[in-house]
């Protein structure tokens, strides 16, 4: 019998080597690695669950990863975003990234965009690559990606954070359900708080960003059983995993059988200010407070950001008390309310007013300001 012609392995040795563990694996072996190799992911966001998403997409080797931020490191990004370290701060995300991510792994592309994902340039960056990943933090972006993945029937893995919980799912419009099939529409403005308001647990992009990876790879293997379908959720404090079943919606607004939105859009979910008339800067606040008839400080924000920082005198009462207590509040002062940056603030006032207060005004900017522009001892959170 005669023995088949050997066929040289399409990996050099230094991709061998690097890769062995894989190859090893049945479900991907030369193969497998070479789909990675050709492979191309576009990663937008670059923060808590882009981090531990490029470090291991990098280092499975991925060929081509594109990477989606504007924004520069800060220092309290570094408790959870892994790919930063102290003396990045002040720098592009996706140039720091960049560099790590080459160092780790030179066989890898990295392709960055500093710019923000909008109507006007999701579907040309986006189609661009085989996989789109949402790794963003604001419902904005997160609908953009969505719609945009349905137009270009992209798969979309999805991750969200918050607190101590996470969420993942795959998304595929013509296979499966979209984002919009889950929530149709954006919560209302300031229903929902953020990260930094509401705070994150630290490891726990780790957790689902990793999960999103493997998503990601799973799809570009062909392998396995995806979370298509399903929404994974996952509790940190109580250690636990469940997940609830999707369905495609017919009448989801994009990817249902009348869609309504057919081309992109930028979702405006924005905090309403207040008129210009019910809103002060930190400098006449500072004058004002100086005055003979100070007003009255109220701060809405949570207990845990008062233990922060405050500003002297000031009376807590966080913003989601604030309809049930606005009773304890003097009427005959002038109420000057803050919060973190505005943005609860401003919303307070809105209450305020509606319940009779004619002289409550928004600090705009915030204990964030405050401490920027007039008292530099202030901490910054």
């Amino acid at each position: 019998m005669s023995t088949p012609p050997e066929t040289p392995t399409p990996l050099n040795a230094e991709e061998l080597a690097r890769y062995s563990r894989h190859l090893t694996l049945p479900d991907v072996g030369v193969e497998g690695q070479v789909r990675l190799r050709e492979a191309s992911v576009l990663i937008v966001g670059a923060g808590g669950l882009g981090a531990p998403l490029a470090l291991y997409l990098a280092a499975a080797g991925v060929g081509r990863i594109g990477l989606v931020d504007f924004d520069t490191v800060d220092e309290s990004n570094l408790q959870r975003q892994v790919l930063f370290d102290t003396n990045d701060v002040g720098r592009s995300k996706v140039e720091v990234a960049s560099e790590r991510l080459r160092a780790l792994n030179p066989h890898v592309k990295i392709e960055t965009h500093a710019v923000r994902l909008e109507a006007t340039n999701a579907l040309d960056l986006l189609r661009r690559y085989d996989v789109v990943i949402d790794g963003t933090d604001n419902f904005p972006t997160r609908y953009l990606v969505n719609d945009a993945c349905v137009l270009l029937r992209k798969p979309h893995v999805y991750g969200s954070i918050f607190r101590f919980e996470g969420q993942a799912s795959l998304f595929w419009a013509g296979r499966g359900p979209c984002y919009r099939c889950l929530y149709p529409e954006p919560p209302e403005a300031g229903s929902v708080p953020n990260c930094a308001e509401g705070g994150v647990l630290g490891v726990l992009p780790g957790v689902v960003g990793t999960i999103q990876a493997t998503e990601a790879i799973k799809i570009i293997l062909g392998r396995g059983e995806s979370l298509l379908g399903r929404l994974l959720l996952f509790d940190a404090l109580e250690m636990r995993f469940r997940e609830l079943a999707l369905r495609a919606d017919p009448g989801c607004p994009v990817c249902g059988e009348r869609p309504t939105i057919r081309e992109l859009r930028d979702e405006a979910v924005t905090c309403a200010a207040p008129p210009p008339e019910a809103e002060i800067d930190v400098h006449e606040l500072q004058r004002r407070l100086s005055g003979d008839e100070p007003p009255l400080l109220l701060d809405v924000r949570t207990p845990e950001e008062w233990q922060i920082c405050r500003l002297e005198g000031a009376t807590l009462v966080p913003l989601q008390e604030l309809a049930e207590r606005h009773g304890e509040i003097d009427r005959a002062r002038e109420v000057v309310v803050y919060c973190h940056k505005g943005g609860r603030s401003a919303m307070a006032v809105r209450l305020l007013q509606e319940q009779g207060f004619t002289n409550a005004i928004n600090l705009a900017g915030g204990i964030e300001a405050w401490a920027r522009l007039i008292d530099p001892e202030t901490p910054r959170y």
